[in-house]
Protein backbone atom coordinates (compact mmCIF):
# COMPACT_ATOMS: atom_id res chain seq x y z
CA UNK A 1 0.00 0.00 0.00
CA UNK A 2 1.61 3.13 -0.50
CA UNK A 3 0.58 6.57 0.95
CA UNK A 4 0.45 10.06 0.14
CA UNK A 5 0.59 12.63 2.93
CA UNK A 6 -0.75 16.23 1.83
CA UNK A 7 0.11 19.42 4.24
CA UNK A 8 -0.52 17.73 7.29
CA UNK A 9 -0.27 20.01 10.17
CA UNK A 10 -1.20 19.54 13.92
CA UNK A 11 -1.04 22.00 16.44
CA UNK A 12 -1.32 20.72 20.44
CA UNK A 13 -2.26 24.33 22.00
CA UNK A 14 0.36 26.53 21.68
CA UNK A 15 3.07 23.70 20.08
CA UNK A 16 3.17 23.45 16.60
CA UNK A 17 3.69 19.62 16.18
CA UNK A 18 3.56 19.08 12.50
CA UNK A 19 4.21 22.33 9.95
CA UNK A 20 2.41 21.41 6.24
CA UNK A 21 3.71 18.23 6.05
CA UNK A 22 4.17 16.26 2.97
CA UNK A 23 5.52 12.85 1.69
CA UNK A 24 4.80 9.82 -0.27
CA UNK A 25 5.67 6.28 0.70
CA UNK A 26 6.12 3.94 -1.90
CA UNK A 27 4.23 0.12 -1.21
CA UNK A 28 6.58 -1.93 -0.07
CA UNK A 29 9.00 0.25 1.27
CA UNK A 30 10.72 0.45 4.62
CA UNK A 31 10.94 3.97 5.89
CA UNK A 32 12.45 5.82 8.59
CA UNK A 33 10.91 9.04 10.57
CA UNK A 34 14.50 10.44 12.19
CA UNK A 35 14.45 13.26 14.35
CA UNK A 36 15.05 14.94 17.79
CA UNK A 37 12.35 14.91 20.52
CA UNK A 38 9.32 17.18 19.98
CA UNK A 39 10.62 17.33 16.19
CA UNK A 40 7.07 15.23 15.44
CA UNK A 41 7.96 12.13 14.10
CA UNK A 42 5.76 10.42 16.61
CA UNK A 43 2.56 12.74 15.66
CA UNK A 44 2.81 12.08 12.27
CA UNK A 45 3.30 8.39 12.64
CA UNK A 46 0.04 8.73 14.95
CA UNK A 47 -2.09 10.76 12.71
CA UNK A 48 -1.65 7.90 9.59
CA UNK A 49 -1.97 5.34 12.16
CA UNK A 50 -5.67 7.46 13.08
CA UNK A 51 -4.65 7.52 16.43
CA UNK A 52 -4.80 11.45 15.99
CA UNK A 53 -6.49 13.31 13.64
CA UNK A 54 -4.86 15.97 11.57
CA UNK A 55 -5.62 20.22 12.25
CA UNK A 56 -5.34 20.56 8.26
CA UNK A 57 -4.18 18.12 5.23
CA UNK A 58 -4.91 14.87 4.50
CA UNK A 59 -3.61 11.01 4.14
CA UNK A 60 -4.42 8.94 1.38
CA UNK A 61 -3.80 5.31 1.36
CA UNK A 62 -2.99 3.83 -2.73
CA UNK A 63 -4.65 6.66 -3.61
CA UNK A 64 -8.11 6.45 -1.66
CA UNK A 65 -8.87 9.41 0.99
CA UNK A 66 -8.12 7.85 4.57
CA UNK A 67 -8.23 11.04 6.53
CA UNK A 68 -11.69 10.41 8.08
CA UNK A 69 -11.08 6.33 7.97
CA UNK A 70 -11.23 5.17 11.72
CA UNK A 71 -8.09 3.65 13.17
CA UNK A 72 -10.32 0.30 12.98
CA UNK A 73 -10.83 0.32 9.40
CA UNK A 74 -6.87 1.32 8.51
CA UNK A 75 -5.80 -1.82 8.04
CA UNK A 76 -2.43 -0.92 10.14
CA UNK A 77 -0.59 -2.49 12.40
CA UNK A 78 1.53 -0.60 15.33
CA UNK A 79 4.04 -1.62 17.28
CA UNK A 80 5.03 0.61 20.37
CA UNK A 81 8.02 1.09 22.09
CA UNK A 82 7.15 -0.46 25.61
CA UNK A 83 5.90 -3.76 24.06
CA UNK A 84 2.46 -3.18 25.62
CA UNK A 85 1.79 -7.30 25.99
CA UNK A 86 -1.33 -8.30 27.65
CA UNK A 87 0.55 -9.62 30.86
CA UNK A 88 -2.16 -11.83 31.87
CA UNK A 89 -2.50 -13.72 28.62
CA UNK A 90 0.12 -16.20 27.34
CA UNK A 91 2.58 -15.40 24.59
CA UNK A 92 0.10 -17.39 22.17
CA UNK A 93 -3.43 -15.79 23.00
CA UNK A 94 -1.56 -12.15 22.73
CA UNK A 95 -0.33 -12.86 19.15
CA UNK A 96 -4.53 -14.56 18.58
CA UNK A 97 -5.86 -11.33 20.07
CA UNK A 98 -6.59 -9.20 17.03
CA UNK A 99 -7.44 -12.11 15.10
CA UNK A 100 -10.09 -12.97 17.92
CA UNK A 101 -11.77 -9.45 18.04
CA UNK A 102 -12.40 -9.39 14.38
CA UNK A 103 -16.32 -8.90 13.55
CA UNK A 104 -17.90 -12.24 13.64
CA UNK A 105 -18.11 -12.81 9.77
CA UNK A 106 -14.38 -12.05 9.34
CA UNK A 107 -13.52 -13.88 12.05
CA UNK A 108 -11.69 -16.97 11.31
CA UNK A 109 -12.03 -20.42 12.83
CA UNK A 110 -10.41 -21.55 15.70
CA UNK A 111 -8.41 -24.06 13.95
CA UNK A 112 -7.27 -21.46 11.58
CA UNK A 113 -6.53 -18.85 14.58
CA UNK A 114 -4.31 -21.71 15.68
CA UNK A 115 -2.21 -22.13 12.40
CA UNK A 116 -1.85 -18.57 11.92
CA UNK A 117 -0.38 -17.83 15.34
CA UNK A 118 2.11 -20.73 15.32
CA UNK A 119 3.10 -19.36 11.17
CA UNK A 120 3.91 -16.26 13.03
CA UNK A 121 5.92 -17.34 15.78
CA UNK A 122 7.76 -19.39 13.22
CA UNK A 123 8.54 -16.38 11.76
CA UNK A 124 9.67 -14.31 14.46
CA UNK A 125 11.89 -17.31 15.41
CA UNK A 126 10.45 -18.02 19.16
CA UNK A 127 7.55 -21.13 18.54
CA UNK A 128 9.21 -22.33 21.49
CA UNK A 129 7.66 -19.98 23.84
CA UNK A 130 4.08 -19.82 22.71
CA UNK A 131 3.03 -20.72 26.76
CA UNK A 132 5.25 -18.43 27.83
CA UNK A 133 4.30 -15.17 29.65
CA UNK A 134 5.11 -11.54 28.84
CA UNK A 135 7.18 -11.07 32.17
CA UNK A 136 8.82 -14.59 31.87
CA UNK A 137 10.33 -13.28 28.54
CA UNK A 138 13.80 -10.78 27.79
CA UNK A 139 13.13 -7.34 26.56
CA UNK A 140 13.84 -8.78 22.97
CA UNK A 141 11.70 -11.56 22.89
CA UNK A 142 9.04 -9.13 23.97
CA UNK A 143 9.44 -6.74 21.29
CA UNK A 144 9.28 -10.04 18.57
CA UNK A 145 5.97 -11.16 20.06
CA UNK A 146 4.40 -7.55 19.79
CA UNK A 147 5.36 -7.00 16.31
CA UNK A 148 3.94 -10.78 15.47
CA UNK A 149 0.96 -9.88 17.13
CA UNK A 150 0.77 -6.60 14.69
CA UNK A 151 1.25 -8.95 11.93
CA UNK A 152 -0.98 -11.59 12.70
CA UNK A 153 -4.35 -9.09 11.08
CA UNK A 154 -2.24 -9.02 8.04
CA UNK A 155 -1.90 -5.23 8.11
CA UNK A 156 -1.54 -3.03 4.77
CA UNK A 157 0.79 -0.82 6.57
CA UNK A 158 3.30 -1.66 9.89
CA UNK A 159 3.99 1.38 11.84
CA UNK A 160 6.73 0.81 14.53
CA UNK A 161 6.81 3.55 17.34
CA UNK A 162 10.70 3.38 18.76
CA UNK A 163 10.32 0.03 18.31
CA UNK A 164 13.56 -1.12 19.92
CA UNK A 165 13.93 2.47 22.58
CA UNK A 166 13.80 0.33 25.70
CA UNK A 167 16.41 -2.17 24.95
CA UNK A 168 20.20 -2.20 25.34
CA UNK A 169 22.34 -1.43 23.17
CA UNK A 170 23.58 -5.74 22.03
CA UNK A 171 19.92 -6.80 21.50
CA UNK A 172 18.99 -3.21 19.88
CA UNK A 173 21.77 -4.54 16.76
CA UNK A 174 20.25 -7.69 16.84
CA UNK A 175 17.08 -6.58 16.60
CA UNK A 176 17.43 -3.98 13.60
CA UNK A 177 19.05 -6.58 11.28
CA UNK A 178 16.44 -9.08 12.15
CA UNK A 179 13.75 -6.52 11.23
CA UNK A 180 15.37 -5.75 8.24
CA UNK A 181 15.61 -9.34 6.89
CA UNK A 182 11.67 -9.86 7.99
CA UNK A 183 10.67 -6.65 5.93
CA UNK A 184 12.38 -8.19 2.94
CA UNK A 185 10.51 -11.28 3.53
CA UNK A 186 7.35 -9.44 3.82
CA UNK A 187 7.31 -6.43 1.48
CA UNK A 188 4.39 -4.81 4.03
CA UNK A 189 4.72 -0.94 3.72
CA UNK A 190 6.43 -0.25 7.04
CA UNK A 191 7.29 3.16 9.02
CA UNK A 192 9.57 3.21 11.94
CA UNK A 193 10.61 6.32 14.11
CA UNK A 194 13.42 6.91 15.98
CA UNK A 195 16.08 9.41 16.98
CA UNK A 196 18.94 7.08 16.67
CA UNK A 197 20.73 8.01 13.44
CA UNK A 198 22.96 4.72 12.75
CA UNK A 199 19.56 2.73 14.00
CA UNK A 200 17.80 4.54 10.78
CA UNK A 201 20.52 4.51 8.25
CA UNK A 202 21.20 0.77 9.03
CA UNK A 203 17.40 -0.16 8.40
CA UNK A 204 15.68 1.81 6.33
CA UNK A 205 15.07 1.87 2.43
CA UNK A 206 14.61 6.05 2.57
CA UNK A 207 14.77 8.15 5.62
CA UNK A 208 12.72 11.48 6.71
CA UNK A 209 15.13 13.67 8.79
CA UNK A 210 12.50 15.96 10.51
CA UNK A 211 13.59 19.26 12.53
CA UNK A 212 10.25 21.26 14.92
CA UNK A 213 7.74 20.13 13.10
CA UNK A 214 8.94 19.92 9.15
CA UNK A 215 10.93 17.47 6.85
CA UNK A 216 13.98 18.70 6.17
CA UNK A 217 15.17 16.20 3.72
CA UNK A 218 14.09 12.89 2.06
CA UNK A 219 16.56 10.45 0.99
CA UNK A 220 18.47 6.98 0.81
CA UNK A 221 20.45 6.80 4.09
CA UNK A 222 23.74 6.85 1.29
CA UNK A 223 22.14 9.91 0.22
CA UNK A 224 21.58 12.12 3.58
CA UNK A 225 24.97 10.99 4.53
CA UNK A 226 26.82 12.24 1.87
CA UNK A 227 24.99 15.03 0.71
CA UNK A 228 22.93 16.86 3.52
CA UNK A 229 20.79 19.49 2.54
CA UNK A 230 20.78 21.87 5.60
CA UNK A 231 23.32 22.32 8.49
CA UNK A 232 20.80 20.77 10.54
CA UNK A 233 21.47 17.50 8.80
CA UNK A 234 24.51 17.51 8.67
CA UNK A 235 25.02 18.08 12.22
CA UNK A 236 22.24 15.65 13.47
CA UNK A 237 23.92 13.15 11.35
CA UNK A 238 26.88 11.96 13.45
CA UNK A 239 29.72 13.76 15.14
CA UNK A 240 30.80 16.76 13.31
CA UNK A 241 32.72 20.33 13.75
CA UNK A 242 31.40 23.63 12.66
CA UNK A 243 34.07 26.65 11.93
CA UNK A 244 33.00 29.92 11.06
CA UNK A 245 34.18 32.20 8.27
CA UNK A 246 33.79 34.37 5.51
CA UNK A 247 33.00 33.40 1.69
CA UNK A 248 34.39 35.50 -1.30
CA UNK A 249 34.79 34.70 -4.62
CA UNK A 250 34.59 30.69 -4.38
CA UNK A 251 37.01 30.72 -1.80
CA UNK A 252 36.22 30.18 2.23
CA UNK A 253 38.58 31.51 4.78
CA UNK A 254 38.43 29.95 8.37
CA UNK A 255 40.50 29.92 11.16
CA UNK A 256 44.01 30.36 8.96
CA UNK A 257 43.01 28.04 6.41
CA UNK A 258 41.48 28.96 2.58
CA UNK A 259 39.39 25.57 0.94
CA UNK A 260 37.65 26.07 -2.44
CA UNK A 261 34.27 26.44 -2.52
CA UNK A 262 32.99 27.08 -6.62
CA UNK A 263 29.67 26.69 -5.58
CA UNK A 264 30.09 29.94 -3.80
CA UNK A 265 31.65 32.05 -6.64
CA UNK A 266 29.15 34.60 -6.55
CA UNK A 267 29.39 35.22 -2.14
CA UNK A 268 31.10 38.72 -1.32
CA UNK A 269 32.73 38.11 1.90
CA UNK A 270 29.87 36.29 3.13
CA UNK A 271 29.41 34.59 6.48
CA UNK A 272 29.69 31.11 5.94
CA UNK A 273 29.86 27.74 7.92
CA UNK A 274 31.66 24.85 7.22
CA UNK A 275 31.31 21.09 8.52
CA UNK A 276 33.87 18.52 8.65
CA UNK A 277 33.40 14.99 10.33
CA UNK A 278 35.97 13.68 12.73
CA UNK A 279 37.02 11.25 9.72
CA UNK A 280 37.55 14.38 6.88
CA UNK A 281 40.40 15.87 8.94
CA UNK A 282 43.96 15.09 8.53
CA UNK A 283 46.20 15.23 11.71
CA UNK A 284 50.33 15.65 11.49
CA UNK A 285 53.06 16.80 14.11
CA UNK A 286 53.41 20.07 13.87
CA UNK A 287 56.55 21.68 11.87
CA UNK A 288 57.17 25.50 11.40
CA UNK A 289 55.43 27.32 8.32
CA UNK A 290 53.08 24.21 8.20
CA UNK A 291 49.50 25.42 7.26
CA UNK A 292 46.05 24.69 9.23
CA UNK A 293 44.53 24.92 12.49
CA UNK A 294 47.76 24.57 15.65
CA UNK A 295 46.11 22.91 18.01
CA UNK A 296 47.12 20.49 21.37
CA UNK A 297 46.58 16.93 21.22
CA UNK A 298 44.72 17.04 24.95
CA UNK A 299 43.35 12.91 24.72
CA UNK A 300 43.67 10.02 22.05
CA UNK A 301 41.13 7.29 23.09
CA UNK A 302 41.70 4.23 21.34
CA UNK A 303 38.27 2.29 20.04
CA UNK A 304 39.70 -1.06 18.33
CA UNK A 305 41.01 0.09 15.16
CA UNK A 306 40.59 3.71 15.43
CA UNK A 307 41.88 6.44 17.34
CA UNK A 308 39.88 9.53 18.55
CA UNK A 309 41.38 12.76 18.97
CA UNK A 310 40.50 16.18 21.33
CA UNK A 311 42.50 18.41 19.73
CA UNK A 312 42.58 21.90 21.82
CA UNK A 313 43.49 25.19 19.17
CA UNK A 314 45.88 27.49 20.00
CA UNK A 315 43.68 30.50 18.92
CA UNK A 316 40.61 28.58 21.23
CA UNK A 317 40.49 32.11 22.86
CA UNK A 318 39.21 33.80 19.93
CA UNK A 319 35.95 34.61 19.53
CA UNK A 320 34.33 32.77 16.79
CA UNK A 321 36.58 30.55 14.45
CA UNK A 322 35.40 27.24 15.44
CA UNK A 323 34.36 24.76 18.07
CA UNK A 324 36.50 24.88 21.41
CA UNK A 325 37.77 21.45 21.34
CA UNK A 326 37.92 20.29 17.58
CA UNK A 327 37.46 16.28 17.77
CA UNK A 328 39.77 13.69 14.82
CA UNK A 329 39.65 10.27 13.76
CA UNK A 330 42.38 8.25 12.66
CA UNK A 331 43.14 4.86 11.67
CA UNK A 332 44.98 3.11 15.16
CA UNK A 333 47.65 2.07 12.51
CA UNK A 334 48.02 5.67 10.86
CA UNK A 335 48.34 6.88 14.90
CA UNK A 336 51.13 4.63 15.50
CA UNK A 337 53.06 5.83 12.59
CA UNK A 338 52.92 9.11 13.86
CA UNK A 339 54.02 8.46 17.20
CA UNK A 340 52.05 11.33 18.61
CA UNK A 341 51.67 11.73 22.68
CA UNK A 342 49.25 13.66 24.63
CA UNK A 343 50.23 17.19 25.27
CA UNK A 344 52.06 17.58 21.67
CA UNK A 345 51.14 19.96 19.16
CA UNK A 346 50.02 18.90 16.17
CA UNK A 347 48.58 20.49 12.59
CA UNK A 348 44.83 20.07 11.08
CA UNK A 349 43.43 20.53 8.09
CA UNK A 350 39.95 19.67 6.28
CA UNK A 351 40.40 16.84 3.80
CA UNK A 352 36.67 17.46 2.96
CA UNK A 353 34.61 20.15 4.52
CA UNK A 354 31.13 21.21 3.64
CA UNK A 355 30.22 24.79 3.47
CA UNK A 356 26.44 26.74 4.20
CA UNK A 357 26.20 30.49 3.76
CA UNK A 358 24.34 31.99 6.03
CA UNK A 359 20.20 32.14 5.03
CA UNK A 360 20.41 35.86 5.07
CA UNK A 361 23.05 36.25 2.69
CA UNK A 362 22.37 34.00 0.29
CA UNK A 363 20.64 30.88 1.72
CA UNK A 364 21.87 27.46 3.19
CA UNK A 365 23.59 26.32 -0.20
CA UNK A 366 25.58 23.41 0.68
CA UNK A 367 29.65 22.87 -0.44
Amino acid sequence: MSIEIRKVSKRFGEFQALREVDLDIASGELLALLGPSGCGKTTLLRIIAGLESADHGSILFSGEDATGVHVRERQVGFVFQHYALFRHMSVFENVAFGLRVKPRARRPSEAQIRDKVHELLQLVQLDWLADRYPAQLSGGQRQRIALARALAVEPKVLLLDEPFGALDAKVRKELRRWLRRLHDDLHVTSIFVTHDQEEALEVADRVVLMNQGRVEQVGTPQDVWEHPASPFVYGFLGDVNLFHGRANEGLTHLAGLAIDTPEHAGARDAQAFAYVRPHDLSVERYRPGAVGIVAELQRAIAIGPLVRLELLPRDAGAPGGHDPVIEAQMAAERFRELGLREGEIVVVSPRKARVFLKPEQGGAVAG
